[in-house]
Parts: C-alpha cells; sequence; structure tokens
C-alpha cells in the first residue's frame, strides 16, 4: 500500500492502521480495525484477525490460521498452517459473551500445522505443540506436547531442538547443555535457563 511502512496484498482487506514496520499480509486475509500487528511478522493467505488480537513482532501465522477476540501472540511465535484457536469454552448460536476466553502465546513458542488450542489456555515461552495437537491446558514453558488430547511428550531448548534431562535430573538440579550452547535445568518439573548459559537461554 502506498506510503505503508506494511505491506498489505490487493486482495487482502486490512482495516488496521497498527501495523509494524516490515509486516507481510498476503491474499485473501482479513485483518478487522482494532486489530494490533507488530513490526516483521508474515501473516500468510486466507487469515482472518479479529479486533480485540494482539500479536507481537517477528510472528509468522502460515495460511488458513483464524484469530479471534482474547487471542494474545508474544514476540517471536511460529503459527503453522490450519491451527485452529476458540475464543469461547461452551459456545451456542446466537450467544454472545461480554468477554471472551483468553488465550496466550508466549514468545518463541511454536504451534504445529493443524493443532488446536482451547480458549482460556496458555502457551509458555519457547512451548512447542506438535502438528494435530488438540491443547485442552495450558503448557509451560520449554515444554513439547504431542497427541489428542494433548500429552506432555518432554522439553526443548529455545532453539526447538530436544532436552533430555535423564531420570535423575529433577531430584538433583543437573545442568544440561543444547547443542547451541544454551544450558538448562529441571526443577519441580520446570524448565529453567541456567544463569551460566552460553547464550542466555
Amino acid at each position: 500500500m502506498t506510503g505503508k511502512s506494511f505491506f498489505v496484498h490487493p486482495t487482502a482487506l486490512v482495516h488496521s492502521e497498527d501495523i509494524g514496520t516490515g509486516t507481510r499480509i498476503w491474499a485473501f486475509c482479513n485483518v478487522q480495525e482494532k486489530a494490533v500487528l507488530g513490526a516483521d511478522c508474515n501473516i500468510g493467505d486466507h487469515c482472518f484477525i479479529e479486533n480485540n488480537v494482539r500479536i507481537g513482532d517477528r510472528v509468522t501465522v502460515k495460511n488458513g490460521v483464524s484469530l479471534w477476540d482474547g487471542v494474545v501472540v508474544e514476540d517471536d511465535v511460529f503459527i503453522g498452517p490450519n491451527a485452529v484457536f476458540t475464543n469461547d469454552v461452551y459456545p451456542r448460536s446466537k450467544v454472545y459473551r461480554d468477554e471472551p476466553d483468553r488465550t496466550l502465546v508466549g514468545r518463541g513458542a511454536t504451534i504445529g500445522a493443524n493443532a488446536t488450542v482451547i480458549a482460556g489456555h496458555t502457551i509458555g515461552r519457547y512451548a512447542f505443540i506438535g502438528a494435530g495437537t488438540v491443547m485442552t491446558s495450558d503448557a509451560p514453558d520449554h515444554t513439547l506436547w504431542l497427541g489428542n488430547p494433548a500429552r506432555l511428550a518432554g522439553y526443548v531448548c529455545e532453539c526447538a531442538e530436544r532436552l533430555d534431562f535423564g531420570e535423575s535430573a529433577d531430584t538433583a538440579g543437573t545442568s544440561i547443555a543444547c547443542a547451541c550452547g544454551r544450558k538448562y535445568r529441571l526443577v519441580d518439573g520446570a524448565v529453567v535457563p541456567d544463569a551460566d548459559s552460553a547464550q542466555g537461554g
């Protein structure tokens, strides 16, 4: 669009002006007036972004994704093609709630293709939701979830490689290193970046 700091494909309907520099919005998208999109995002074909949606910087939303009122997506998130979000845990036709059920996708998280995230949950920072997974609970930081319904299947580094803490690491608090140089500990079931990690975790 002429005079804009972001790109909009000629077939897209983009009513919001609150869009960051370098963001690209591709064919047949619909971005409503009050939606907020950060800088350097890439919104694939056939995406719908409703009014009360907030998207951070450097977010990738692949083709066929709808983000409904109440969804907040932090920086550096990847949302795969045809992933599904909801915003009403108990929907009925023509029944409208005062406030939608909220969903937060934390910084650096990955939502795989065709995954479903049921409203009212938090996907933690750098969590990884596998393709086709159905999330019916929160996903803590750095956790890997697979299946329907989703089950905890392990832990992941910021770089998305799996982390292997072994059987006794949770008790011992042993620090492990990913091939990328980041280090982590497993403390009471939660992944904690190590203070002396080479890349800050």
